[in-house]
């Protein structure tokens, strides 16, 4: 019983430490709740998120902005058509010692962080955009036959633009894969654009201020595993699932003829 009661108390101060968290972000990123609350739940979850939207929705800035909120190092790449995989791992120099001798010396790219940007990601090819598969999924990258561990927490948020636009390349599926959510960045509405006006062109520009750091994020993920989940939950995810995989039994008929692929396990 105890210990139920300390897990409720840590459950609510997590609560309280969220709802400051998107007060932060939303102080500057102004309207976009949903949007908010999605690359939240993402990272919570220990995920990456992909935010797809017309250029100039803010979403450059709502990762520049978590990356304050959430106490995180960060780092920001813009790919572009020439972007190369050593671009975003690094790679290794030679180096000539004052004593002559030569050796290797590993520069790191700029993977090498807690919450990586990956700005307009589908502008580059698809071999430069598979060089974060395995840090993506593993946290982890192998270069020159050597692992070299990434930041704790890692999370990479990306921005893509629509694929109608020119000079884009479609994500392969194994990269989708890897993302936990595609979070879809809108148009605002009115009364959101004009917050957004009044706030971006006066003397005092919201700003956001720390609420996590990188300690206490990795504590909020293991808390949040640690939460029981009620049976009508994994009875729920198990009906979705599963009847949305082609053929299966829980499956409706029609599905056969829209997806081509079903969730995996």
């Amino acid at each position: 019983m105890a210990e139920n009661e300390k897990l409720v108390t840590e459950v609510l101060t997590l609560t309280d430490r969220l709802a400051q968290a998107r007060a932060s972000v939303e102080h500057r990123f102004v309207g976009q709740h949903a949007v908010v609350e999605q690359v939240l739940a993402a990272i919570l979850s220990g995920g990456h998120a992909l935010l797809v939207g017309q250029p100039g929705l803010g979403k450059t800035m709502l990762v520049d902005t978590l990356a304050t909120v959430l106490g995180l190092d960060n780092a920001r790449i813009q790919f572009t058509p020439d972007l190369m995989p050593a671009d975003i791992l690094g790679s290794e120099v030679l180096d000539i010692r004052p004593d002559g001798t030569r050796a290797f010396r590993f520069i790191e790219g700029p993977v090498f962080t807690q919450l990586l940007m990956a700005d307009e990601i589908n502008r580059a090819s698809p071999r430069t955009q598979s060089a974060l598969l395995q840090a993506m999924q593993e946290g982890e990258v192998t270069i020159g036959g050597e692992h070299r561990p990434l930041g704790r927490p890692f999370h990479v948020l990306a921005t893509q633009n629509p694929i109608e636009q020119e000079g884009t390349y479609p994500l392969p599926e194994a990269q989708l894969d890897r993302f936990l959510l595609q979070i879809d960045v809108d148009y605002p509405d009115r009364d959101t654009e004009r917050a957004i006006l009044l706030a971006t062109t006066g003397t005092d520009q919201g700003r956001a201020h720390p609420v996590f750091d990188a300690e206490g994020l990795l504590a909020a993920q293991a808390l949040i595993r640690r939460m029981p989940v009620g049976e009508a939950v994994l009875n729920a995810i198990l009906d979705l699932v599963r009847a949305a995989r082609p053929g299966a039994p829980e499956a409706p008929g029609w599905m056969a003829d829209t997806l081509v692929w079903g969730p995996g396990p």
